[in-house]
């Protein structure tokens, strides 16, 4: 190919390389960004006969990259995240001025402060189209990786991705709750020898496995009877004195149906907490940031940290806000 015939490079084509590398498909690519198969061939042929190279093995199914692809695609990894986000800073202005929002929540979240935030962000934005759904942290962040979400609310992530940014807003310490009317010792208790079985979250929930490395580092190996993804039915579950669990205290103030029949005890020993965080991709403009994390905050400390510092002052020194 002569110079004169190549052409400059397409943004959207580069997107869109992006997208079939990271899926592997141009099926599942056609899915996420509602183009047909057939528009997401031209755009790869196209940068492809801009490059004069071979980025995929064509034949191959799902579609690999050629030793040539993966060098391009590490380089342009970089170049449209920041592209993304001067894009974002440039065109979003104030947040009352955006027009879409997609936004991931836990569960946690969901009774009291999400519907607020819902209604809050509804007044100050008043031409966005919004999304919101609800799901495990595990979830949301690969929802975020793969530019499905703008924004999520999360347990902070473990290993930090150069494309997401993530601000911690809360610290939300274990805590024990047993049911109300027990007189079992806590002692006895955490080591299998009172007669209430130790209910699980499910296992491959970011939350368990932070209670479970607890568990082992204080080499406490409890039977496993039963597993549930759901704090309230967890909570149901002690209530009815079918057996004991360990949870954080936004997820116990979510329980307030049962809070008359359980009592949250402070775990014994060295602390261990999780930590929640405000994630956004590189698009996510900074006002709608900010707008988000201070309405956030205020919610949290208002239907949760209050309430539970003045029925639980032992927690005021664990259970609070990160600035």
């Amino acid at each position: 190919m002569t110079k004169a015939e190549r052409k400059d490079l397409s943004l959207k084509g580069l997107e869109l390389f992006q997208t079939v590398a990271r899926k592997g498909s141009l099926l599942e690519a056609a899915e996420e960004t509602g183009l047909s198969t057939s528009t997401i061939s031209h755009h790869l042929r196209s940068l492809e006969t801009s490059l004069g190279i071979e980025l995929f093995n064509h034949k191959r199914r799902p579609m690999l990259l050629t030793p040539k692809g993966q060098a391009f695609l590490r380089n342009i990894d970089s170049a449209l995240h920041s592209i993304r986000k001067a894009t974002a800073e440039a065109v979003a202005g104030e947040a009352s001025e955006a027009s879409y929002l997609r936004l991931g929540t836990i569960e946690d979240l969901d009774s009291d402060i999400i519907p607020d935030l819902a209604v809050h962000l509804s007044t100050k934005m008043p031409h966005c189209d919004f999304l919101y759904m609800t799901d495990f942290s595990h979830a949301v962040l690969e929802l975020l990786h793969n530019r499905q979400l703008d924004l999520g609310i999360t347990t902070t992530p473990t290993n930090r991705s150069h494309d997401l940014v993530d601000r911690p807003f809360l610290r939300d310490p274990f805590v024990m709750v047993m049911p109300g009317a027990t007189e079992r010792k806590v002692s006895d208790v955490l080591a299998g020898k009172a007669d209430l079985p130790f209910l699980r979250f499910s296992k491959n929930l970011m939350v368990a496995r932070q209670i479970e490395s607890q568990l082992n580092r204080l080499g406490l190996a409890l039977p496993n009877r039963f597993e549930c993804g759901n704090n309230q039915t967890l909570m149901a579950m002690v209530a009815a004195g079918a057996g004991w669990t360990i949870t954080t205290p936004l997820m116990f103030s979510r329980a307030k149906r049962f809070q008359s029949q359980i009592k949250l005890i402070r775990f014994p020993g060295k602390s261990f907490s999780r930590t929640l965080s405000v994630v956004t991709t590189p698009d996510c403009a900074q006002s709608v940031f900010g707008l988000i994390d201070s309405k956030l905050r205020e919610l949290v400390s208002r239907h949760a940290i209050s309430p539970l510092h003045r029925s639980a002052p032992w927690l005021k020194d664990s259970f609070e806000l990160i600035s």
